[in-house]
């Protein structure tokens, strides 16, 4: 297969060679990648520059906290850079939906007892009325809170303020 790709590219660049050298203008010029990083490099084909990979967290750079619910995972934003994470997290059961979209942090407490569901929230942040991110088993949906690890919690504790941007994404 990697051979296949080899001679797609040679072909790539022999057919751009040829319309160059009939007076045509290219859109674009061929740029071929290396068969593995640190591959052997092809005569007449530019070795590519390895570029760093990105984080990945799918929130704008308005977000200061950034939850994705579909792969359970949460990161701590400054400006659209991540500072933290991804850590993992729960979201709300069937019936308990936590729901997507963009929120501010309302108020956090270090030790919160929920009398709604009997059960201390450490680490607690409130973003959505009752909903918040605090420490919890993440092998278990909740009723609608971000359950996360201990230090995941105390990263988010920590970091975030009431008025900072919360988005939770699909």
């Amino acid at each position: 297969m990697r051979d296949i790709r080899v001679l797609g590219r040679m072909a790539r660049t022999a057919i751009c060679v040829g319309i160059a050298s009939a007076g045509l203008v290219l859109a674009a010029p061929a740029q071929a990648d290396p068969l593995w990083p640190g591959g052997p490099e092809l005569p007449g084909i530019p070795a590519a520059v390895p570029s760093p990979i990105p984080a990945g967290a799918p929130c704008s750079a308005a977000a200061r906290a950034c939850l994705r619910l579909s792969t359970n995972e949460g990161w701590l934003m400054d400006h659209g850079r991540v500072v933290f994470g991804p850590t993992p997290i729960s979201h709300g059961r069937p019936g308990y939906e936590t729901p997507p979209g963009v929120f501010h942090a309302d108020f956090k407490k270090e030790y919160h007892w929920s009398t709604m569901h009997n059960a201390e929230m450490r680490y607690a942040i409130f973003f959505n009325g009752d909903i918040a991110t605090h420490i919890g088993p993440i092998e278990e949906k909740s009723h609608g809170c971000i359950r996360m690890t201990p230090e995941g919690a105390k990263a988010f504790y920590d970091y975030v303020n009431p008025g900072d941007v919360f988005e939770v994404v699909p």
